[in-house]
């Protein structure tokens, strides 16, 4: 299920929510409105690393 970026109409609180289809709406988690506006999500990329961490190196030394 997709993660999508939500704005509540009411209180202004800016969440995100996974729904279980497109176009579904999740309702406000602080004023628990359902008058939200569905914003634009960019897909993250995971590599299962903390974004500080640097990949180990591959040569040897030896």
């Amino acid at each position: 299920m997709p993660i999508y970026e939500f704005t509540c109409s009411e209180c202004g609180h800016a969440f995100e929510a996974i729904v279980p289809r497109p176009g579904a709406k999740a309702p406000c988690p602080e004023c628990g409105s359902k008058k939200v506006k569905q914003g634009f999500s960019a897909p993250a990329a995971f590599s299962g690393r903390d974004s500080g961490e640097s990949a180990p190196s591959c040569s040897s030394s030896g």
